[in-house]
Formats: structure tokens, C-alpha cells, sequence
């Protein structure tokens, strides 16, 4: 299977209990992301503020979510994978019940970062959790993952559309008690790794990690693929003009997705084809998606489906870009996570503001369209560092080259 190390007869399925432990709290994890996309209009019809304040409830989160995935390999090497992550979910329990008893923007913003503190150190830690106790090698990990991310991505807009007809608090409340269980579900299912078979972390090692080639390169390239993927997110509720549980529905699909290609699709494709020619080929992809929301913008069943085909194409390019990153190098894979993840989110701390601030100074399509171009540049990163990226394709040719004879030999 080329780009892949999944051993075969290997169900992706069965998988340790520490693993479903982590993976579903995962889910309840990355529902925090989209949570607060249906109730944007309503937290700013309820706090009078204006668009660009609530999109800094995405950048908050995302900043300090990006500068803090720098440290956390240091502190899990130190403390432990289930502590790092516990302390991750009680943070995100704390600032999450803050935010929903909250009575200005500027209060929501703030906890917002707070929040986003706490979703560092649990998913960094979580995906070196699950690649390493996860059955099937690497890319079965990485797929129960991505699987992950999608359905919270994919839950958290419905869950925040369905709380939000009753309060724009709702979801917040929501997500601190669903986190309160999976504190509880980590902490009785996860077991203690042997202190002696941790190796601690330089607190410089995610910064020098950055300096290889490869790691570069996919940070870069995730940076501005970043851009595109939170323009989609969290600019797209303003121009769809809709109730809190119609964008909910709507951010469901999107998020569905999401997880359906990240599971089945991604790996069909990187078993055919070279991951760097996936991605090449799917980012150019996105743009021409996100460039049509543009065109559509003033059509709700057109947007809504550049929507749902952009989460198409998001979770092919997440899972195969969290692949190569995991692939890249011989650093221990949460440096590797650590650097790449930080700056991944840094790219999407800047986009939902950027986006009403062009929306506002240009015209309402104007987003959309940088945010192709932006998506389009890390389509040229990648393939200017093909050459530094061939680690990632390790086991590709032979293989290819092993199917084409075999092929032959059947047509002949």
C-alpha cells in the first residue's frame, strides 16, 4: 500500500482500550472548534458586537492553542501523557464554564484562550497517544485521528445549533459537561506509561524541529492551507444568513465530511498515488472550491454546497498531511506534532478576523478569494519541496512499480 505502513489482516477496528479512550475524547475535544460557529450571529446580536469581535472567539482559541502546541512535548515528557492530558481536559472544563456565564465579547474572547490552552496540551498529546498505542502501524492510527476530528468537527456545529436555539450559552455549558466525562473516561481507562521509558524533551526541540527540511516545509504549507480552512469555518455563517440550527445542519454535513473522507477516501487515494501527489493535486482543488463560495455568495444552496465539497477535500488533506508530518523525520512524533501543529494553528488564528476585516474594506466574496489564493500557495510549497518531502512517499514506488508488473503479467 504505497505511503502506508498498515499491516495487514490488521482490523483499524480493533485497537486498545487507551486508544477509544483517547479517540472519543478526541471527538469531544475537537467539538470545541466548531461549537461556537452556529451562535456567531447570535453572540453578536446578544453582546452587540461587531463581526470581526466574534471572530476573535476563533483567533483567541487558535493562538494561544498554536503558541502553546511548542511546549507541550516538553511538559508530557516530563509529566506524563495521561497527566498532560487530564490537566488539558480540566482546563478546557473550567474556561468553558466560564465563557458560558460570561457578560461581555471581550469575557468570551478572553476565556476563549484559555480554553484554547487547555486544547493544546490534550491534542498534541493525544495524537502521540494514539500513533503510539494504536494497532496497524501509523496510518491506522492516524485515520482513527482524523476520524476523530470529523465527527467532533461535525458534532460540535450541530450540538452548538441545538443548544444555541435556546441561549448562545447553551454550548458552552454543553461542551464543559461533555469534557467533565471525558476527564472522567481518561482517567479510568487510560493507564500510567512507565516513567523510566520517558525520554524528556529540550524545551527547544519543537523550535530546532523546525529547522528540518521536511518538518518546514509541511508547517509552511499547513500554515496557509490553515487560512483557507478557518475562512470556510467561520467567515461562512455571516453570508448564509441563517438561524443558529440551520448553520448547524448546514456545519454538520460539512463536518461529516470531513470525517468520511478522512477515514475511507485518504487512504484509497495515498494506496494509489504518492502523498506529496496527493496533496498537490487536492489543494488546487480547494482553491477552485473556495473561489466558487465566492461566486456563489449571494446563493445559499450554492455556498452550502462549496461547503460540504470543501469538507470533501479538508479531510483528505488533513489526514495526508498529518501522515507525511508523522512520516517525515526520525524526531520522536510528539516534537514532530508539536512544531507542525503550532504553526498549522497560528495560520488559522488569523484568518476568521482577516476575513471580516477584507469582507468589510473590499466586498463580501473577497475572503473567499484570498483564501483560495492563500490555499494555493501551499499547493507550490509542496511541490517545490517534493524533493526534501521524499521520506513521506518511503515504500510508495516499489510497491507501484510491483503492481504495475503485476498487472502486466495479468494482460499479457
Amino acid at each position: 500500500m504505497a505511503g502506508h505502513d498498515t499491516t495487514r489482516g490488521t482490523s483499524i477496528l480493533r485497537q486498545p482500550k487507551e486508544v477509544w479512550a483517547v479517540g472519543l475524547a478526541s471527538v469531544v475535544a475537537f467539538m470545541g472548534i466548531g461549537l461556537v460557529d452556529p451562535i456567531l450571529p447570535a453572540i453578536a446580536k446578544e453582546l452587540s458586537a461587531t463581526p470581526t469581535q466574534t471572530e476573535l472567539l476563533f483567533t483567541s482559541y487558535l493562538l494561544i492553542t498554536g503558541v502553546a502546541m511548542f511546549f507541550t512535548s516538553w511538559l508530557s515528557s516530563r509529566i506524563g501523557a495521561k497527566r498532560t492530558l487530564m490537566i488539558g481536559l480540566a482546563l478546557i472544563v473550567l474556561f468553558a464554564l466560564a465563557a458560558a456565564l460570561s457578560g461581555s465579547v471581550e469575557d468570551v474572547i478572553a476565556f476563549r484562550a484559555g480554553w484554547g490552552l487547555g486544547n493544546a496540551l490534550f491534542i498534541s498529546t493525544a495524537l502521540a497517544t494514539i500513533v503510539g498505542a494504536a494497532s496497524g502501524g501509523t496510518s491506522s492510527a492516524i485515520i482513527l485521528y482524523e476520524a476523530a476530528l470529523g465527527l467532533g468537527i461535525a458534532i460540535g456545529p450541530l450540538l452548538g445549533g441545538l443548544l444555541g436555539t435556546v441561549s448562545w450559552r447553551g454550548p458552552f455549558f454543553g461542551t464543559a459537561v461533555l469534557m467533565a466525562i471525558a476527564f472522567i473516561a481518561i482517567s479510568v481507562l487510560l493507564g500510567e506509561e512507565d516513567r523510566a521509558a520517558r525520554v524528556p524533551t529540550r524545551l527547544s526541540a519543537p523550535f530546532r524541529a523546525l529547522a528540518n527540511p521536511a518538518i518546514a516545509i509541511l508547517a509552511a504549507a499547513a500554515l496557509f492551507y490553515n487560512i483557507g480552512f478557518f475562512v470556510l469555518l467561520a467567515y461562512t455563517p455571516f453570508p448564509l444568513h441563517m438561524e443558529a440550527i440551520g448553520l448547524g445542519l448546514v456545519f454538520f454535513g460539512w463536518g461529516l465530511s470531513v470525517a468520511v473522507t478522512s477515514v475511507w477516501i485518504a487512504p484509497l487515494l495515498t494506496a494509489r498515488l504518492r502523498r506529496t501527489t496527493v496533496l498537490v493535486t487536492v489543494l488546487p482543488l480547494l482553491t477552485l472550491d473556495l473561489v466558487g463560495a465566492g461566486v456563489f455568495i449571494d446563493s445559499q444552496p450554492g455556498l452550502i454546497l462549496c461547503v460540504i465539497i470543501g469538507g470533501m477535500l479538508l479531510g483528505v488533506l488533513n489526514t495526508v498531511l498529518t501522515e507525511s508530518v508523522m512520516e517525515a523525520t526520525d524526531l520522536p512524533r510528539s516534537v514532530a506534532s508539536s512544531a507542525y501543529s503550532g504553526v498549522r494553528f497560528l495560520g488559522g488564528a488569523a484568518a476568521p478576523p482577516l476575513a471580516t476585516l477584507l469582507a468589510a474594506a473590499f466586498f463580501p466574496a473577497m475572503p473567499y478569494y484570498v483564501a483560495g489564493g492563500s490555499v494555493l500557495i501551499a499547493a507550490i510549497i509542496v511541490l517545490c519541496g517534493v524533493r526534501q518531502l521524499a521520506r513521506v512517499n518511503s515504500g510508495a514506488e516499489p510497491l507501484l512499480v510491483e503492481a504495475e508488473a503485476i498487472t502486466a503479467g495479468e494482460l499479457a
